[in-house]
């Protein structure tokens, strides 16, 4: 079990704690702006620089209606957009979940995010998930 660094008074903690509530902020702000502004409507964001040059998915395509359909509780539609960007969602408020509690313990933040191999490996899936969506067996990976 780990230890609260002894002597830490609330200022130093809520001081430690910022960039993750900052980081936080932020992120609640772009989710309800993307939820409010609905990206199937034409005129309201830009199109993919991707798409519109080669006229193939990226694997980013559809995160911005997947986000909007998440924000709207549509968890079957946003999967249907973008199953690895719905993916993804736990893993990064598990890190900021991490993140906020060793700021808050004063503990020290970790230098690196994982080791090599899984970010190797998560790489690799973004590429086979960028193939698999522009070809006929993987149609239905395309947003």
């Amino acid at each position: 079990m780990t230890e609260i660094v002894p002597g830490r008074r609330g200022r130093d903690r809520l001081r430690s704690v910022l960039a993750p509530l900052g980081v936080a902020a932020v992120t609640a702000a772009a989710f309800a702006y993307v939820g409010a502004v609905d990206p199937n409507q034409a005129g309201h964001y830009p199109t993919c620089p991707f798409l519109y040059l080669t006229g193939l998915y990226c694997p980013g395509c559809g995160t911005l209606r997947a986000m909007h359909a998440l924000g709207h509780a549509d968890v079957v539609s946003a999967l249907g957009l973008n199953p690895l960007a719905v993916g993804t969602v736990p893993f990064l408020v598990f890190w900021w979940g991490r993140w906020a509690l060793r700021s808050w313990q004063g503990r020290p933040a970790r230098t690196s995010l994982a080791h090599p191999a899984y970010i190797w490996g998560l790489f690799g899936v973004v590429i086979a998930f960028w193939v698999m969506r522009n070809t006929t067996f993987g149609h239905f990976l395309a947003p």
